[in-house]
């Protein structure tokens, strides 16, 4: 099975070949300098003339909040009407149902949020209208969104002191025309060529090797799985998402989907640099956030090689964890995706999450718990940002300095907002989990359509990471799960709902208001005492941060959960 590293490390270095000339282009794109997609100027201009946007009306970060917040609000009630009543509108050659209200609910505000959470099977829980009008929709809108926040936060330490920030609406455009579109047509075409359907036709009839009969969904999936990556979605067109051989059908093909989930958010950090005209400060956050990845990598990757120490037992010493995974795929490059859909917050799969070894659970929760190495498209450098802010206050007062970040002083009001963003991601998963618990523990009869009791097909402590990865997957809008859990269900549906859009808006209006905050302020010139945040060790200091407090918050709750079932199954 160690033939098997080879293609996750070409996997890696392929996309780190990507993202950096990436990085450059999309610091062009939000400068607006010219670049190889200025054809696009005209439709840009008509968007903007249709929609009565002022492409040269710069916002302050309140503004660009305001934009944000109230055109996410028209999205969801358009995608949640539309999923009500998707069994009487087209393209439904399967005849599938109208979505229950809960569900609804939960499925536009899953797609809204970038999270993806399906609490459905894509085959017979949605349409193709759906599909395409709502969740293909959704997945290029909420990328776009983030994108379009993270410019806030290039915007205000471009420049000395401002309030002008750019435009909304401008960066939100050109991140879906410049950027998620042209990759997402070239993503395409590869998917197509490699046996993903494009198609609109209804299911197919086929008799398999062993002589059964079998339905097979089709439908025009590979422009939606391009931007489910690239988009850092997650949502599969089919049920088993992209381990689905009409999804994934091949080595190349998972190759390319992982790297497209990667490129954007590593780019976005090179970007970010290059923006700001301090490079060395992207290379030093690219590489904390590597180190963070391979921390997580490491152990992840020799578990699930190491196989099932069960079966280990029974004499079969050089097995590799092969439940749950595609054997055209392999272990090493199932463990290497479920790492990176997790700290991407992408949530795609290409393997079943649930039959993970349980330090690999413990890994994949681990990553969507600190939620800032990469991270999602423009929301991962957002995180990242607070926990920078945090860093920069305490080697201020290490050294007695006042508190300094590009030019600005970090003062009372920035660092609490800063520490509520830090503590608002767990106080979400553990107030959730702690509640999904005390039903299943103290009501597990209750007269509900599904009572807590039936909730588990894993109990004991399989049982509880099941439920603390569903709230963990939701608050870092993931959308991953172990899919174990009975989630399509009232309590399920509503709950993680609402922990899904508290943890998509509230963790970006806090780093944008920061950075909104930080942009007014008087620069002050560097100096020799001046705190240097490019270095290696800040880089180290910030490194540190992220893991205590993530280990902190967390360490009990994952002790009760995959680190008991570790230690239970040796």
């Amino acid at each position: 099975m160690n033939s098997e590293i080879p293609g996750v490390v070409c996997t890696f270095i392929i996309t780190l070949a990507i993202a950096f000339p990436l990085g450059i282009y999309i610091a062009k794109v939000l400068q607006g300098e010219r670049t190889i997609t200025d054809f696009l100027n005209p439709a840009e201009r008509f968007i903007y003339r249709i929609c009565g946007i002022d492409p040269h009306q710069e916002m302050n970060w309140k503004q660009h909040m305001a934009a944000l917040l109230s055109i996410n609000l028209v999205w969801v009630i358009y995608a949640f009407l539309i999923l009500l009543f998707q069994s009487h509108l087209p393209l439904n050659p399967d005849g599938n149902p109208d979505m229950t209200p809960d569900l609804a609910f939960n499925t536009a505000i899953s797609f809204l949020v970038n999270c993806n959470l399906q609490h459905y099977s894509g085959e017979s829980g949605i349409t193709y209208f759906s599909q395409l009008c709502v969740v293909t929709f959704l997945q290029f809108v909420s990328a776009a969104t983030g994108v379009a926040a993270v410019a806030v936060l290039f915007r205000a330490f471009a420049e000395k002191t401002t309030e002008k920030l750019g435009n909304f609406f401008v960066f939100f455009t050109r991140a879906i025309t410049r950027i998620l579109l042209p990759l997402s047509i070239i993503m395409a075409i590869i998917l197509v060529f490699n046996g993903t359907p494009a198609s609109f036709d209804g299911k197919d009839s086929i008799v398999t090797l062993q002589g059964d009969s079998v339905q097979v969904s089709r439908g025009p999936a590979a422009g939606m799985i391009a931007i489910k990556h690239l988009g850092t979605n997650g949502g599969g067109w089919f049920g088993t998402n992209s381990a689905h051989p009409l999804e994934n059908p091949n080595y190349l093909t998972n190759m390319t989907e992982i790297i497209a989930q990667v490129i954007i958010p590593m780019a976005l950090i090179f970007a970010f640099g290059f923006f700001i005209r301090r490079k060395k400060l992207g290379y030093v956050i690219f590489g904390v956030m590597t180190a963070g990845m391979l921390t997580l990598m490491i152990p992840a990757m020799i578990t699930e090689l190491s196989g099932n120490p069960v079966l280990h037992h029974i004499g079969l010493k050089d097995a590799a964890a092969m439940e749950g995974k595609e054997v055209r795929i392999g272990v090493a490059a199932s463990a290497y995706w479920q790492v990176m859909t997790t700290i991407i917050s992408t949530g795609s799969v290409n393997s079943m999450h649930d039959s993970s070894m349980p330090l690999s659970g413990a890994m994949q929760m681990l990553g969507m718990m600190t939620n800032c190495f990469y991270g999602g498209k423009g929301v991962g450098l957002l995180n990242y940002f607070i926990f920078l802010i945090i860093a920069v206050f305490i080697s201020g007062l290490m050294v007695g300095r006042t508190p300094e970040f590009m030019g600005r002083k970090v003062e009372a009001r920035e660092m609490k907002i800063a520490a509520i963003i830090a503590l608002f991601h767990p106080f979400l998963i553990l107030v959730g989990t702690a509640l999904s618990a005390y039903f299943a523990a103290h009501h597990p009869q209750i007269g509900w359509a599904v009572q807590p009791a039936s909730w588990f097909n894993n109990p004991s402590n399989h049982g509880f990471s099941e439920m603390l990865y569903e709230y963990t997957s939701s608050s870092a809008n993931n959308g991953s799960g172990f899919e174990g859990l009975t989630d399509n269900n009232i309590f399920w549906n509503i709950s993680t709902g609402i922990i899904m859009i508290l943890g998509r808006f509230i963790p970006i209006i806090g780093p944008v208001a920061i950075a909104g905050i930080l942009a007014k302020k008087k620069y002050i010139p560097e100096s020799a005492g001046t705190l240097q945040t490019d270095t290696v060790t800040f880089g180290i200091m910030t490194y540190a941060v992220i893991m205590i407090i993530a280990a902190l918050a967390f360490f009990p709750a994952l002790t009760l959960g995959p680190i008991a079932e570790h230690f239970i199954s040796y």
